[in-house]
């Protein structure tokens, strides 16, 4: 897999928390018993562990998880290769964007989930592999993850399917719960609205790992920006997300590959589970 750096830094979680919040900076501050002064400091990249100690209360994230990711002392550990998973990065604008091909090597049926901002290295890689992409499977609907859906769809003669909470042209709705088959493998639906209205995860068996591919719901240590429900989304990612075996490996739509494990320990937005693991020492 190639490396991909992470998609937020602890100043893009703070900024998330807050705005999820519906907090101003002066609220914050108050709220933390620091100054503005200091927010603004920390929110403009100061490492100050005192200060975002504070704030991490104020703002329901998880301090020791928060921490780590302003020393950059934090990096989701490689999954390795799995057979029958293939990764796609693709520039968008000022970020990167993730897609995947999901593949049975015994029969070549393959899934594609989301486009990237171009599909070319997915429709070679599925040529060069002899794969049939039967479907075109989306996580949400926004701009970056369907830029290339038309030429995916040419590309491959694939139908596209979108969650049936949001409309999406050139692509049929799908209904929660549904599954899908592609030769041996099983995917199943899991509803992560919030970030956007149709959020889904993808859970993938029948390889040698289990996967999730989650769009943007969930980030290696940070998650998509609540945009329609900050709330919803964090209860339909544990809901759908961290019910999944530990060992699970987290496909997100942008930034490196996690696994639940990993997630469960070091993602400050749900401190929940890194409080369970320090009771449990």
């Amino acid at each position: 897999m190639i490396l991909i750096p992470l998609e937020d830094n602890f100043s893009d979680i703070l900024g998330k928390a807050q705005r999820g919040l519906n907090l101003s900076g002066s609220g914050l501050a108050e709220r933390a018993g620091v100054s503005l002064a200091e927010v603004q400091a920390v929110r403009g990249g100061a490492v100050d562990e005192a200060v975002l100690r504070k704030l991490a209360g104020a703002l329901e994230l998880g301090a020791e998880a928060l921490v780590a990711m302003a020393r950059g002392a934090w990096r989701p550990r490689d999954p390795g290769t799995v057979g029958g998973l293939a990764c796609f990065n693709t520039p968008f604008d000022d970020m990167t964007v993730n897609a995947y091909l999901v593949y049975d090597a015994g029969t070549g049926q393959a899934a594609a989930f989301d486009t990237g901002a171009d599909c070319d290295g997915m429709v070679e890689f599925a040529r060069e592999k002899r794969l049939v992409v039967g479907m075109i499977l989306l996580t949400h609907a926004h701009t970056d993850h369907v830029y290339d859906l038309d030429r995916l769809k040419a590309a491959t003669g694939a139908k596209a399917y979108v969650s049936g909470r949001e409309t999406l042209a050139g692509a049929g709705a799908f209904a929660e719960g549904k599954t899908f088959a592609v030769g041996g493998l099983k995917i199943e639906t899991r509803r992560t609205s919030g970030h956007a209205r149709g959020g889904t995860t993808f859970v993938v068996t029948g390889l040698a790992r289990r996967l999730a591919v989650v769009g943007d719901a969930l980030f290696a240590g940070s998650m998509g920006g609540g945009l329609v429900d900050y709330g919803e989304a964090l209860r339909t990612n544990r809901e759908g997300i961290f019910t999944l075996p530990d060992e699970t490996i987290i496909c997100p739509g942008h930034g490196p590959l996690s696994t639940v494990g990993e997630e469960k320990r070091h993602n400050a937005f749900f401190p929940e589970f890194q409080q369970q693991d320090s009771q449990q020492q």
